[in-house]
């Protein structure tokens, strides 16, 4: 079998330590020592204020959109994106409208959300494929001008630098996959992020 990928795996000695506290902690449920560690360095390597993680990426969508107001009941979101990212629109009881790509980064066409803005629209869902950058200025002009909120699907776009901030950092919410396939990952896992301080209260009533 050849492989295309391969997940980069710590030193085992030093997996071992990690482990070992946790055994000697016996917390092994959400909001351990360690996973609080864990969030305030995410947060801190970031530049971000607030870092939710959680069991998987699919996981912190649902999360991100459960902040929404449910009485508008529309997210306008990409086509192109792994499937999770309309599944987690439909489990939280929203509708998903589609909005067009751009052809040269795959990532969602920022000129064509306007058309598709309507009175039960909540937010825009936008992902950066492949780590690359939606644009940005365009969404979050367009955000704060219909009252919108912005959520990004930063699954592959852990470490990506734009405008000299973590891509991670805009938006009203950005989620991350640390699933086993990503560049940096933690065998299965995820993360919400966010720097409003009401988000992040919402999120951990949840």
């Amino acid at each position: 079998m050849i492989n295309v990928t391969k997940s980069y795996l710590p030193d085992f000695e030093e997996y071992s330590k990690v482990l070992k506290k946790a055994w000697e902690k016996s917390w092994l449920t959400n909001n351990g020592v360690l996973s609080q560690e864990l969030e305030s360095k995410i947060s801190n390597y970031l530049g971000v204020n607030n870092t939710i993680y959680v069991n998987n990426g699919t996981i912190a969508l649902q999360l991100a959109i459960k902040t929404l107001d449910k009485n508008k009941d529309e997210i306008i979101t990409t086509p192109f994106s792994y499937v999770a990212t309309t599944n987690a629109i439909l489990w939280e009881g929203f509708k998903p409208i589609f909005c067009d790509i751009n052809s040269k980064n795959y990532c969602i066409d920022e000129n064509k959300i306007e058309n598709l803005i309507t009175k039960k629209t909540s937010a825009i869902l936008a992902t950066h494929v492949f780590g690359n950058p939606c644009n940005i200025e365009k969404i979050e002009t367009i955000g704060k001008k219909y009252n919108l909120k912005i959520i990004y699907d930063g699954a592959h776009a852990f470490g990506t630098i734009y405008k000299e901030n973590s891509l991670l950092s805009y938006g009203d919410i950005s989620i991350c996959s640390f699933h086993a396939t990503k560049i940096f990952h933690t065998v299965e896992g995820g993360c919400v992020i966010t720097n409003s301080s009401e988000d992040f209260k919402k999120i951990n009533l949840f």
